[in-house]
């Protein structure tokens, strides 16, 4: 740890930038594998970093760009490429928690591309985006790459499993100055393409360990009747208010699984790439914040979100490859807490040969609870960040105009546009009448219940 220390020596006499890091976000101390990335970054080109979701991957790489960034450079002086803008966005808010005092821009298709073409303008020291958008600022040269030294390709093979092969090879291919490149994955499962440039890596193994797998209980479960929406309903009454991400292979499965639980009275929320960005942000904050326990998905779920404690994993379908079905798995039992994961088969189906050691049968009781109700709801405020509006404005207002008590209130989230923030539902109606015509930092704003809720 001193030698690391000093390798990022450089704030004053007194402290260092990795202890301001620390300070900044709440930290006793790196963790092995972030103090080994550091190790490795000072001492090799090309880093092959392997670790699971909610390891810390992120301020694993973060923090080597961070101790090499220059202030007297005007130009973007690192790229980070991630599959999904909820990854994007997720690394971004590692960074300015970091409090580096590098400006910092995210990219990424489901917002106006002009208005991040206007922000580039100043370029950033940190760029971070999706293959796609940022081909297209690279190829009408929004940016200027010339002084890209570090590239970090954050879940490669996840991108590489989108179809992001061409995108990503454009990119790099006009950056000339490339020194170092630091690659992500939760799991060995894809070759290193050539396009990349990443020759005979420092390969850093943290993936799911024996000890992650002694903390994760696999259960299966087979239909009666061949029902597997009906299993997956008294599953999740079973389960109750403990968070429960439920995995489907398709969109449309998601949806019509969503749709019945609904039809049954039990409030969730679904998520797959084709939603809208404002759907799907809506939908991970109510999640996050208690509003709902019950979380339906594709496989965009299982890396990159920024969903914290989920207890139970269920695959209401099978996946098709290991890589997936650990990846799965790796969203419960993390940082030392146990979760479960549960298949759901139907008579007629088998798992998987891949599927090892088999997971033990489980049995739901005869009598199963009513449909979990959570004790949070979410409203909706219709100004943002770019409103200059902050977390402690909207804690601030809510305390003084709603006359919320702190135990009203949960979890605060303020995107660009809007916000979302978790207040208890025996609070709603009194909220929603105390702030009724109550202006934000002398602007109106629209508030209410976030569309969606659903309350039996």
């Amino acid at each position: 740890m001193l030698r690391l220390k000093q390798y990022l020596y450089g704030m004053n006499d007194k402290t260092t930038l990795i202890d301001a890091v620390l300070k900044n976000m709440g930290i006793e101390l790196l963790n092995e594998m972030q103090q080994t990335t550091l190790a490795a970054y000072a001492n090799q080109n090309d880093i092959l970093l392997l670790s699971p979701t909610g390891s810390g991957k992120t301020l694993a790489f973060l923090m080597p760009l961070y101790a090499n960034m220059k202030p007297e450079i005007s130009g973007v002086q690192a790229l980070i490429i991630a599959p999904t803008r909820e990854l994007v966005q997720q690394i971004e808010q590692v960074w300015r928690s970091m409090g580096t005092g590098f400006r910092v821009l995210s990219c990424y298709g489901g917002r106006p591309s002009n208005s991040e073409k206007h922000e580039l303008a100043k370029p950033p020291a940190l760029l971070i985006g999706t293959p796609g958008r940022l081909q297209d600022h690279v190829e009408r040269e929004n940016f200027a790459t010339e002084a890209i030294r570090t590239l970090v390709l954050d879940e490669f093979d996840k991108s590489l499993e989108m179809g992001f092969t061409e995108p990503m090879e454009a990119i790099i291919s006009r950056i000339p100055q490339l020194e170092k490149r630091i690659l992500t994955s939760a799991t060995e499962s894809v070759g290193i393409p050539a396009f990349t440039g990443v020759r005979n890596p420092a390969k850093l193994n943290f993936s799911l360990s024996n000890n992650t797998a002694a903390r994760l209980k696999t259960f299966v479960l087979t239909a009666k009747d061949n029902d597997k929406y009906d299993l997956a309903f008294r599953l999740l009454c079973y389960l109750g208010t403990d968070s429960s991400l439920v995995f489907c292979n398709q969109r449309d499965e998601v949806e019509k699984l969503s749709a019945y639980l609904t039809g049954r009275k039990m409030a969730n929320e679904f998520f797959h790439g084709k939603l809208e960005q404002s759907d799907r942000e809506k939908a991970l904050s109510k999640f996050r914040n208690g509003s709902c326990c019950v979380f339906i998905s594709t496989d965009l779920a299982s890396r990159g979100l920024d969903i914290p404690e989920i207890k139970n994993v269920i695959h209401f379908d099978i996946p098709v490859r290991l890589d997936e079905y650990i990846h799965r798995n790796g969203r419960t039992a993390r940082m030392e807490a146990e979760g479960s994961a549960y298949s759901l088969l139907t008579a007629n189906t088998n798992l998987p040969d891949y599927i090892t050691p088999a997971p033990a049968p489980f049995q739901l009781p005869k009598q199963l609870p009513a449909p979990p109700v959570s004790e949070w709801t979410t409203i909706y405020i219709g100004k943002g960040k770019k409103d200059n509006l902050s977390k402690m404005d909207v804690v601030g207002f809510l305390f003084k105009k709603g006359l919320l008590e702190r135990e009203d209130l949960g979890l605060v989230e303020v995107k660009d546009y809007f916000s979302y923030v978790a207040v208890k539902v025996n609070k709603l109606k009194s909220l929603l009448k105390n702030i009724e015509n109550q202006k934000i930092k002398n602007m109106k704003v629209r508030i209410e219940e976030a569309s969606g809720s659903i309350r039996f």
